[in-house]
């Protein structure tokens, strides 16, 4: 039974792997998974997950896991970037749930989440090679927007709430 819980400790080593696996099927599809989880690791890339109390919850946001029974498949986060906006992060699925509308309940979840702390819009970047995600949030009402980070190789999206 799939179902979506906070984040919790014991889930960060499972979350990071489901965010590893599907992003190295996107980035790197010539190595393996564990390659790619190396660099991540050495990069820091995914040190906001490791300590996910302190960069969501304790900035007025929230980070969820999606679970089939005990197993993490994937995840979805929402913080702070203002008074008024929101950024979405670490959505990831794992590829044979898609089309279950699993990430559509944690984007849900997630605005519901981000309307009741006060936030007017939420934001997100995702890379120009993510096509299958860009069209998702295209339809969930997301825009494309001029980027709000250094990387000019990404794609800025915003909705208002």
């Amino acid at each position: 039974m799939i179902r979506i819980d906070l984040m919790q400790t014991q889930h960060i080593k499972d979350a990071k792997m489901v965010i590893t696996a599907v992003a190295q099927r996107i980035y790197m599809p010539e190595k393996n998974v564990q390659y790619f989880w190396d660099i991540l690791e050495a990069e820091g890339e995914l040190s906001d997950v490791d300590d996910f109390q302190h960069a969501y919850h304790e900035n007025h946001g929230l980070f969820l896991v999606v679970l089939d029974e005990e197993k993490v498949v994937g995840t979805g986060a929402v913080k702070k970037i203002n008074a008024d906006t929101a950024e979405l992060k670490r959505l990831w699925l794992l590829e044979e749930y898609h089309g279950q509308r699993i990430g559509f309940q944690v984007v849900m979840r997630l605005m519901e989440f981000a309307r009741a702390q006060g936030y007017r819009r939420l934001r997100l970047q995702t890379s120009h090679k993510q096509i299958r995600a860009i069209h998702f949030y295209k339809r969930l009402g997301f825009y494309e927007i001029p980027s709000y980070r250094e990387s000019m190789d990404n794609v800025s999206m915003e909705i208002m709430l």
